[in-house]
């Protein structure tokens, strides 16, 4: 009989290691060692579930795997000895054998809690008791194991120190049908043991598992599922254009050192803060030109010149690079060259007009005097220049007269002239005498045309 007992526990054991049940997602397998209590009331007793009962002893074990969806499968075997059956104390202690298989669910993850994991089980077992008083199966030998099937409910809860170790309470009840309790009676078993979870493959060390790592090959974090951050800047390397330089989420893990909103790896002044439509270089002078390639970073200029102003070096409103006289001041009319006296001088004296007379007379008109003013003036601004004065008459009079008469009056502007301030050597004077009329002769008006003195440059 001892060998057919012995024969038996090696059994149990080796089916509770190689059976296969669960218990995590992530470590996939549980294994749990510990102390049991059986507690054993018969008929006619009522259960109280702390009592004087317990019939504690070594070892339980239990192997399990996880399923899916927070179930798990486990197969536990227990060895004990019993001394007590219910209220009354045995003679000689019985072998207790139990061999169960349960289905069972976590309620850790639906709670949402951490280390804690309460669960329930429901499941069907074998179980044997030496025969003594209170139980037999009629074989006639004093320690022959009676054994029975049962159903079997479970709950406890487990204290998990970390991922793999934890500590587990369970309570089990295991329920005869009726008529076969003289066999094997209702009972309770309680155990308290070590659980072990495992299993699971975390291949770069980083804590999370190869299943949950989406970098399973490289150390990372939890919080990137497993993928690195190498620069700690929150910005997982993948995402991060600059993973080994701490940045910011807002330019993808890349740095901004002179805080000018261009990240460093698009500023090409990285420590200068400058403009974003520059990539991140200055423009002291707001010219649109970096002040690395401007030679004027402090005046505006022109990108044609290399950011700097163009010249004016003779100061007449022309740039010396569209000046064709960039040395000589001028006109913008005339591309910056000066523009040729003789053109302005006889623009302003035809503007003037010529100095009219009355018939036959060579004295100057009061209304004569404003315009030989002006004229004076203009003498004065070209002071370089020369002019003559050209005397004409009607017709009215003999050729002979008119002629003098031309003379006359081109003398009379020139005595005016030189009277106020023009140098005599600058004048010269010319009589046409009626040779060379400007309008009719054959009306008054015609002919008061034609009495006249003409001024014109002469140089």
């Amino acid at each position: 009989m001892r060998i057919y007992k012995l024969k038996f526990c090696t059994f149990l054991l080796v089916a509770s290691v190689v059976t296969m049940s669960a218990q995590t997602e992530d470590n996939p397998w549980l294994f749990s060692v510990g102390v049991s209590a059986v507690d054993i009331y018969p008929e006619g007793e009522n259960f109280e579930f702390f009592n004087d009962n317990w019939n504690v002893g070594l070892p339980y074990l239990t192997v399990g795997r996880y399923l899916f969806k927070d179930a798990s499968f486990g197969l536990t075997g227990t060895y004990n000895r019993i001394d007590k059956w219910g209220k009354a104390e045995l003679d000689e202690d019985l072998m207790y054998l139990s061999f169960i298989g349960s289905f069972n669910y976590s309620f850790s993850n639906i709670l949402k809690l951490n280390k804690l994991d309460p669960h329930i089980g429901l499941g069907l077992g074998y179980t044997w008791i030496e025969e003594g008083p209170y139980n037999s199966n009629n074989s006639g030998e004093p320690d022959s194991l009676n054994g029975w099937g049962h159903i079997n409910l479970s709950g406890g809860i487990s204290y998990w120190f970390n991922d793999n170790l934890g500590l587990t309470l369970q309570t089990t009840y295991n329920h005869i049908g009726e008529g076969d309790t003289d066999i094997l009676p209702q009972h309770w078993r309680h155990s308290l043991g070590l659980s072990v979870r495992y299993g699971g493959t975390d291949t770069d060390g980083d804590g999370i598992y190869d299943k949950k790592d989406a970098c399973p090959q490289v150390p990372g974090l939890k919080i990137f599922n497993g993928c690195p951050d190498t620069d700690g800047d929150g910005v997982q390397d993948a995402d991060d254009r600059c993973p080994n330089d701490p940045g910011s989420i807002e330019f993808e893990g890349c740095p901004d050192s002179d805080g000018d909103g261009v990240s460093n790896d698009k500023d090409q002044c990285p420590n200068v803060a400058g403009l974003l439509t520059l990539s991140g270089c200055p423009d002291s002078d707001g010219d649109g030109i970096t002040d690395g390639d401007d030679n004027c970073p402090g005046t505006v200029g022109p990108r044609g010149n290399r950011g700097c102003p163009w010249p004016d070096s003779d100061g007449d409103s022309v740039l010396d690079k569209d000046d064709q006289c960039p040395n000589e001041a001028g006109s913008v009319a005339n591309n910056g060259c000066p523009e040729d006296p003789s053109v302005i001088i006889n623009e302003m004296l035809v503007g003037l007009g010529p100095v009219t007379f009355s018939t036959g007379q060579s004295s100057i008109l009061e209304e004569s005097e404003v315009l030989l003013l002006e004229v004076v003036a203009i003498l004065n601004a070209y002071p370089e220049t020369k002019f003559a004065l050209e005397g004409h008459t009607d017709s009215k009079f003999t050729e002979k007269f008119n002629q003098k008469l031309s003379e006359k009056r081109a003398a009379s502007v020139l005595n005016f002239l030189t009277s106020n301030g023009i140098e005599a050597s600058r004048l010269s004077t010319v009589g046409f005498g009626e040779t060379a009329p400007v309008a009719s002769n054959d009306t008054s008006e015609g002919r008061a045309q034609n009495r006249r003195v003409e001024v014109k440059l002469s140089n």
